[in-house]
């Protein structure tokens, strides 16, 4: 018999726990080729980080975003890797452990980009200041549950800085948002868009600062008193939230000597040069891409367990990766025009900047916080941005997706179909 090959997975993260599940044997099944062992760094169980900012705005406990258990896979949690060593094929461990592999998967993820800001670090010191925080865990969650009261300072207005500021402000902090970027969200949405949520954010008690750059942090007594503008202007803080981005993590892999750029390199198989090593998730970079989104990670997993069982295995070519965001809650925030229809949803997908020739179709509705805009390239959508009732996003998705001629003048239709306009 056989003797079944040894998977080592680097990071406890989904793409770890949804490639351990595609593994699993299962109850039905007893001679499974891979026995599977994940190596998490953080002391939970894995959990959907996508529903961070529902725990921390109070309406999921940790228990309820938790993943489902994979019974036949050795997991390591609160064990950090430290070394790989390809020689002998074996990954050393914080606690003295070495994990021998045949096949290793890293899944390592990402970290939260801590700006440059004088304050952020005392002297000598490698401890944030207290109350200054990143939102990338569930322990991040936690250290912000007591929010209520409080003077909290967002600073970057992306997807996870507008997450964080909705969430805290649903915890009855007072909330100020700083960001750089002319309008919030700028990778995803345009202007229109962006003046769409600044508004709606207002509403749920969100000051919203753009164009402006955060210096530093005033700090008493170690703890964050204030966030300094580049004016000289002081937004008050007893809570500071970073949520500047994310950069791959890519530490391990460097060390190992495999090729990395801004992720860890992989081939159409998410294979890296060293043909025992594969790289899922944040940390992969494919084709020159990093997605640093759920979607993506977890269709890189599906295929990596596919082609490990020899289940149809088929290239990676990218993912044409959609961002959904829910903004608010019946009843949430405490700001003017807050009640019982302050939820906004957001959709953005695709190329959402159109190049010349493209052709684009916009309709809007201020008073209903309604915004569609499509590109259309030839005959195929190619990206668009909707806000408010989102009936239209799966018709739009699955146009966009399925990357086929568009049939004649279906957009309006599609952009109209839930009889909103």
């Amino acid at each position: 018999m056989t003797s079944k090959q040894r998977v080592v997975v680097i990071g406890g993260g989904m793409a770890a726990a949804r490639l351990a599940r595609q593994l699993d044997p299962g109850d039905s099944q007893g001679d499974a080729r891979y026995t599977v062992t994940v190596i998490g760094e953080e002391p939970h169980a894995p959990y959907n980080r996508v529903l961070l900012a529902e725990v921390l705005a109070g309406r999921y406990t940790p228990e309820v975003i938790a993943l489902p258990a994979v019974p036949e896979t050795r997991w390591l949690s609160g064990v950090r890797a430290v070394r790989v060593d390809r020689d002998v094929r074996q990954v050393h461990c914080d606690d003295g452990r070495a994990v021998p592999y045949d096949i290793l998967v890293l899944a390592t993820g990402s970290n939260p980009v801590l700006p440059p800001l004088r304050g952020l670090f005392a002297p000598g010191a490698d401890e944030l200041p207290r109350g200054v925080h990143p939102f990338r865990t569930l322990d991040d969650c936690r250290a912000l549950e007591a929010a209520e009261g409080r003077r909290a300072v967002v600073i970057g207005g992306g997807l996870l800085g507008v997450s964080a500021a909705r969430a805290l402000a649903e915890r009855g902090a007072q909330v100020v948002l700083a960001h750089q970027g002319e309008h919030l969200m700028e990778r995803q949405l345009d202007d229109a868009a962006g003046d769409l949520l600044r508004a709606h954010l207002h509403d749920l008690g969100v000051e919203v600062h753009t164009e402006c750059r955060v210096r530093g942090l005033r700090t008493g007594d170690g703890a964050v008193r204030a966030v300094e503008l580049a004016d000289g202007y002081a937004l008050d803080a007893d809570l500071v939230v970073l949520a500047c981005g994310v950069r791959p993590r890519t530490g391990l892999a460097a060390a190992a000597g495999l090729t990395v750029r801004r992720g860890i390199v992989v081939d159409d198989a998410l294979r890296t040069d060293d043909p025992h090593i594969f790289a899922i998730g944040d940390c992969a970079e494919h084709d020159g891409v990093t997605y640093g989104l759920a979607g993506p990670a977890l269709e890189q997993a599906d295929l990596l367990a596919a082609r490990l069982l020899d289940d149809a295995p088929r290239s990676y070519r990218g993912t044409r990766a959609l961002t959904r965001l829910t903004l608010g809650a019946p009843g949430a925030g405490s700001g003017p025009g807050s009640g019982p229809a302050a939820v906004l949803d957001l959709a953005a997908f695709g190329e959402t900047v159109p190049a010349p020739g493209d052709d684009v179709i916009r309709l809007s509705d201020a008073t209903r916080s309604a915004y569609r805009r499509v590109v259309v390239r030839g005959d195929r959508l190619v990206g668009g941005i909707l806000l408010g009732d989102l009936g239209t996003v799966g018709a739009l998705a699955r146009t966009w997706e399925g990357d086929e001629p568009l049939p004649a003048a279906p957009v309006l239709h599609l952009l109209t179909n839930d009889g909103g306009h």
